[in-house]
C-alpha cells in the first residue's frame, strides 16, 4: 500500500515518455485509418473507442505493459476497425454489427413498447423534443432512437411527409 504514494523521477520520465510515444502513434493511426476512427456510427466503432482509451491508460500508467505492447495493440485495434468498416459494405456483416434504428414516435404518438425495448423513457423523449425546439406534438413527424444511441427529432408542417428513404431502417 505505501507504493501507492511513493514519487520517483525516474517513474514520472517514464511516464512521459511512454504518454509521448503512444499519442505519436495514435496520431499516425488515426490519420492512415482516417476520420471514421473516433466516429460513434455504430457499436463497433463505440467499442474500439472505448478499447483505444483503455490501452492508452494502461499503457502510460502501467509498468506491466511496454510502449511497444501497447503500440502492438493499437495496431490490432485500428486493423480490426479498418477491416470491419470494409466488410460493414456487406449487408450480413452489416446486420451482425450495426445496431438498427427505433423509430419512438410516430406522426405525435409515442410507440412504448418500442420506448421499453430501447430502455428509454418518456422523459428522455420530450427532452430531446425540448432539444429540437418542438412545441406541438402535432409537429411532430418521428422521433428515432439512431444505431449510435442518439434520439433524432423529426418535425414539421403537416402539409410535408418524411421521404421513404429517410425512415428506411
Amino acid at each position: 500500500m505505501n507504493d501507492w504514494f511513493k514519487f520517483s523521477s525516474n517513474g514520472l520520465f517514464a511516464i512521459v515518455l511512454t504518454a509521448i510515444g503512444i499519442y505519436i502513434a495514435l496520431v499516425i493511426l488515426t490519420r492512415i485509418s482516417g476520420k471514421r476512427s473516433f466516429s460513434k456510427m455504430s457499436s463497433f466503432d463505440f467499442a474500439m473507442t472505448v478499447s483505444i482509451g483503455s490501452i492508452l491508460a494502461t499503457v502510460i500508467v502501467s509498468k506491466s505493459v511496454s510502449l511497444q505492447y501497447g503500440i502492438i495493440g493499437l495496431v490490432l485495434i485500428y486493423s480490426l476497425q479498418m477491416i470491419v468498416a470494409a466488410a460493414r459494405h456487406y449487408k450480413p456483416i452489416r446486420n451482425l454489427v450495426d445496431n438498427k434504428p427505433t423509430l419512438l414516435m410516430k406522426n405525435g404518438q409515442l410507440l412504448k413498447d418500442n420506448l421499453t425495448k430501447c430502455k428509454v423513457t418518456e422523459s428522455d423523449v420530450k427532452a430531446k423534443l425540448r432539444e429540437a425546439n418542438v412545441i406541438q406534438l402535432s409537429e411532430v413527424k418521428a422521433v428515432v432512437f439512431e444505431s449510435t444511441g442518439d434520439i433524432s427529432v423529426l418535425h414539421g408542417t403537416d402539409d410535408k411527409a418524411i421521404d421513404d428513404w429517410i425512415m428506411d431502417f
